[in-house]
């Protein structure tokens, strides 16, 4: 038996993503020992997850140098056979390479890759997904081949959603982290004054987006809409989403929660693009995205805090009914 650690400490999305190599890693060696190391805030999403033994969580907002040090520690305490980072961020590079594990793995772009034993070229070559990207910092232990994350919602996660499933529904995730990844508030309000009445709606996220989300119920015309918005946790959500109609998402958490969960899911892109990795990956996905030819779009990788031209084209083009047909679909 091996003791295998996995780090992925950035966004919620990305800690989704990675949970395909938990994946990949129990179905070739089930007896192996699997940690993973997540930022505070995320380890919700692995609570009770069968295959890990035990999760880390770092807290980066608050000495977070101070924090690194601590999880050092505990790292090189816990004799790890692997440590495997997915992220090219040099605090992280410094977790495995000084872990004292036999085998230290990442990607080549990370500062501190050339005190890994193994380190792999990150390819961000267009229409590669992230998960495939992943896949190649275990691939000579296990194979090639691609697999989908997954996360594993609680009984009671499940039972504290049943109230919400007796009629059918769909769920609208409007928030994200970045603004221009985030569909237009008038939009999503135009989306629901248009939806179909037999569907109640669910709009989703976290505390920080209930403004958001009592802004777009207030101005709507659809009455049957409630906000769910930090009412439910991140298992929560996803166990939802699975029972829903359909799932409306930006380019955001949410879509890869979809994925995690074989969710129907409706993947909205603003500025970004599905080539870059992150579309959905659920067996009844639809992407949707402008079809004016763009210039500006891409602007950014990961998306910016606002419309660098301050127009917004890639969000204010996109056409309602595009939305609407996949409901019918």
């Amino acid at each position: 038996m091996q003791k295998i650690l996995l780090i992925q400490t950035a966004f919620t999305g990305d800690v989704v993503l990675a949970t395909a190599l938990i994946e990949k890693i129990h179905h070739f060696y089930p007896a192996d020992q699997i940690d993973f190391l997540v930022r505070k805030g995320n380890e919700g999403l692995l609570e009770g997850h069968p295959f890990l033994n035990e999760v880390l969580i770092w807290d980066k907002k608050n000495d977070k140098f101070k924090n690194l040090l601590k999880h050092l520690k505990i790292i090189r305490g816990k004799k790890y056979d692997k440590v495997i980072t997915l992220q090219r961020f040099a605090s992280t590079g410094i977790l495995t390479a000084f872990s004292k594990a036999k085998e230290r793995i990442g990607f080549d772009k990370n500062p501190f890759s050339f005190l890994f034993t193994k380190k792999v070229t990150h390819d961000f070559k267009k229409g590669v997904h992230e998960v495939e990207r992943n896949n190649k910092l275990i691939e000579d232990f296990t194979d090639n081949t691609f697999n989908k994350p997954r996360l594993y919602p609680t009984t009671e996660d499940e039972l504290g959603i049943l109230s919400y499933t007796k009629t059918p529904f769909v769920c609208m995730m409007p928030a994200s982290v970045w603004f221009t990844k985030q569909y237009a508030e008038e939009k999503w309000i135009e989306l629901l004054d248009y939806f179909p009445e037999e569907y109640t709606i669910y709009l989703l996220g976290g505390h920080a987006d209930i403004e958001l989300c009592e802004r777009i119920k207030e101005k709507t015309i659809n009455k049957k809409i409630e906000v769910l918005a930090g009412k439910l946790n991140f298992l929560s959500s996803a166990a939802l989403m699975s029972k829903a109609k359909m799932n409306y998402s930006n380019d955001s958490a949410p879509l890869h929660f979809a994925s995690a969960i074989n969710a129907p899911i409706t993947a909205i892109f603003c500025s970004t693009i599905p080539e870059f990795g992150f579309y959905p990956l659920s067996d009844k996905s639809f992407i949707v995205q402008t079809d004016v030819n763009l210039e500006c779009k891409p602007c950014s990788l990961h998306g910016l805090k606002a419309c660098p031209l301050e127009h917004f084209k890639c969000a204010y083009t996109i056409e309602t009914k595009k939305l609407l047909q996949t409901i019918s679909e």
